[in-house]
């Protein structure tokens, strides 16, 4: 699985938009976003689909799917609960 190109970025546009919006993170290079100095979200492509792998522990990368609209919602409201955290 290799790290989503800029086709499929631009795909993920209006997601990455409100992402934008979250004060606590900032996005180093297109698509990926650090929490402080910590990586914290970055997105993935492969023939299944596009995946986000996002730090939900803290610790360690969560992957979830990120391809439909309901996936996109769903890993939006996952990010704002773990960021108001």
């Amino acid at each position: 699985m290799k790290h989503a190109g800029a086709r499929t970025l631009a795909t993920l546009e209006p997601l990455l938009r409100k992402i934008r919006q979250h004060a606590g993170l900032i996005e180093r290079t297109p698509g990926s976003f650090y929490r402080k100095s910590t990586a914290y979200l970055h997105f993935h492509e492969d023939a299944t689909g596009i995946f986000a792998d996002v730090k939900l522990s803290g610790t360690q990368f969560t992957r979830l799917r990120a391809t439909t609209s309901d996936e996109r919602q769903r890993l939006l409201a996952l990010i704002g609960e773990n960021l108001q955290r």
